[in-house]
């Protein structure tokens, strides 16, 4: 056994690891390093011995060694000017970081391997820029996402920081403001367009209230419908090849909001003029916001056909919108939602709508960056293990096989099936007492997910 302070380690009688896949080698030693455990005196501890044969270091050496999460165009990762541009300001204390330009992120944006960068109108053109002021902004936009090969996936409108919108936009209890609401809306679904937008979201950021004393909720959802009709009759008449997706979320900044779930959006968007018109944008933390599993509900939306944008973050339930970098906090959960979007085909982009911490300065705002797309791409390579796993495939055929012999009774109803089923005589007793295998599933899941497989 060789300490760390050990002066004299003679290289040439060091064994060294072939690395899998890899033309190069490395010490064996500087390998084992990675398992050796710190001793009581805190020194590493280097145990020779013979290069171990189990799949657990080689997975974990090639991963430590690989670039293959690196993003690239293909992946479709896109970030919002708000979420990298996110300055650090919290209700307890003010900018940490300096403004970023718009044209500077796209820079910043293409050169980590982002696809595309999304924006509220108001990230682009401030609230009281001039016409003039305006067009030479979108002007240098374009150029940026020309020069950077960015595109803009989706637009959307800042309906919330002005104090016009304090008690909503298209839900308020003024005339004036929801007319306000729609024109501000239309005027950045032009912009969107402009810039190739084929994704435009609505989130209600001040549609709800503290007191229902003030507003009737049966009425502000009838504006809601009210509006969104609206607007989509102003796309398709200006030809604009361009859907919405409603982002739900329960609070915050208002204490109650409107339509807060993906279920309760579903639900909504069938009352519509359009419906095919309308999908959603579900939030990883918004749902977690109230303890939901957010995996459940976007397998509702790509059920449904609604799934049209996600936005990916991470979030320490139930509290406030947290907007952690992807896959920070649980780890589980965001592996299934990837393997979900994966195997089920989800083309759309892949948005991160998070933030750097705030104790970060513009090095920390870009690790996090490059830390969401790489942990999704990590994820995506887990799913791959995960389908040629031969014990964990196995097992899950095992544990899907069940008794066939009633499966020509189900699916769609006919009078023959119901009178067969009805006269069945189905073992009950055996069924019950099968054992699932859940635990062990899930244990190779985690075993995967950490390396050990």
């Amino acid at each position: 056994m060789l300490s760390i302070t050990d002066e004299i380690i003679e290289m040439s009688e060091v064994e060294t690891w072939t690395l899998p896949d890899r033309e190069t080698s490395m010490p064996y030693f500087m390998v084992h390093c990675l398992w050796s455990v710190v001793n009581h005196s805190g020194f590493f501890v280097f145990e020779k011995e013979e290069p171990m044969t189990t799949s657990v270091p080689q997975n974990t050496v090639r991963e430590w060694t690989s670039d293959e999460y690196a993003p690239s165009k293909e992946d479709k990762f896109s970030f919002g000017l708000w979420t990298v541009g996110n300055r650090g300001r919290d209700p307890f204390g003010e900018y940490v970081r300096p403004l970023f330009a718009p044209v500077y992120i796209v820079k910043k944006l293409s050169e980590l391997g982002a696809w595309g960068v999304n924006l509220h109108d108001n990230d682009l053109v401030p609230f009281d820029a001039t016409p003039t002021q305006r067009d030479r902004l979108v002007r240098e936009f374009k150029q940026a996402l020309s020069d950077y090969g960015m595109v803009v996936p989706m637009a959307t409108t800042n309906l919330f920081s002005h104090p016009v919108f304090k008690d909503g936009a298209f839900t308020s209890n003024d005339p004036a403001v929801r007319a306000f609401a729609l024109q501000k809306t239309m005027r950045a679904i032009d912009l969107g367009a402009e810039l190739g937008a084929t994704i435009y979201v609505l989130w209600g950021g001040r549609e709800g209230s503290e007191t229902d004393a003030g507003k009737d909720p049966v009425t502000a959802v009838k504006r809601m419908r009210e509006a969104i009709d609206f607007l989509c009759h102003y796309v398709k008449e200006q030809g604009y090849q361009m859907r919405f997706a409603l982002e739900p979320k329960p609070n915050e900044p208002r204490s109650d909001l409107y339509l807060p779930t993906i279920g309760h959006m579903l639900g909504f968007i069938y009352t519509l003029d359009a419906p095919e018109m309308v999908g959603l944008n579900p939030e990883v933390a918004h749902e977690l916001m109230v303890g939901l599993n957010f995996v459940h509900g976007v397998a509702q939306a790509l059920e449904a056909g609604k799934l049209f944008h996600i936005d990916l973050n991470d979030q320490k339930a139930p509290r406030y919108d947290q907007d952690f970098r992807f896959g920070s906090e649980n780890l589980k959960s965001m592996f299934f939602l990837v393997k979900l979007l994966e195997e089920k085909g989800y083309s759309g982009p892949r948005h991160f709508d998070a933030h750097a911490h705030r104790t970060e300065d513009e090095q920390g705002v870009w690790d996090f960056a490059r830390g969401c797309m790489r942990t999704y791409n990590m994820f995506k390579q887990k799913v791959r293990r995960f389908h040629t796993d031969p014990e964990i495939q196995a097992l899950l055929k095992e544990i899907h096989s069940g008794d066939q012999t009633y499966g020509g009774l189900l699916g769609g109803y006919t009078s023959e099936r119901a009178g067969r089923l009805k006269e069945a005589t189905i073992d009950i007793d055996t069924r019950a007492k099968r054992g699932l295998h859940y635990e062990k599933l899930d244990q190779l899941t985690i075993e995967l997910l950490l390396g050990a497989r």
